[in-house]
């Protein structure tokens, strides 16, 4: 049975036109910003280019198709796509009124309970926190990056410039 192929480069091609769109709105950040987002967004396009050339590698020896019968299955509830996608989704619609920091804790612990089948909750609770925080501290704070800011954002910027 040929591989379905077709479902499996749905996120690399959307992962690759989302960095590309991301390169062309960086333009007027500060070059430490630039620099970040380079990399980070030229290790994606190489490893999407490294599974599509796999792909067509597979296509070419006839053990693939471009089928997307498995883009959707049961197996989409029990592994966690769907709530994935629906942590995915609610991030992009709250990181304007949460801010950086609180949304992305939110889409990091959502996420990661999902992936653990919600096991080990206080420890991820403790890792999105430190993460989000991290994310804080580079992005907004040390780089002045132009990511929502919110309600964490704005007091911390009040601590800092007031203690």
């Amino acid at each position: 049975m040929k591989r379905q192929l077709g479902g499996e480069l749905v996120i690399p091609i959307l992962a690759i036109v989302f960095t590309l769109y991301y390169f062309s709105t960086i333009w007027n950040s500060p070059w430490t910003a630039q620099v970040s987002a380079f990399m980070v967004g030229g290790i994606l396009l190489l490893v999407c280019g490294i599974f599509i050339l796999r792909c067509i590698v597979w296509l070419g020896r006839g053990e693939g198709s471009l089928g997307v019968g498995n883009l959707f299955s049961m197996d989409d509830i029990r592994t966690g796509r769907i709530g994935l996608l629906a942590t995915t989704v609610g991030f992009c619609f709250l990181i304007e009124p949460l801010g950086f920091t609180l949304a992305t804790f939110l889409f990091l612990f959502a996420s990661m309970v999902i992936l653990a089948k919600g096991r080990r909750v206080p420890f991820i609770l403790v890792l999105s926190a430190l993460i989000a925080f991290a994310g804080w501290a580079v992005f907004i704070w040390a780089f002045d990056t132009r990511f929502p800011k919110g309600w964490f954002e704005v007091t911390m910027k009040a601590l800092l410039s007031n203690g």
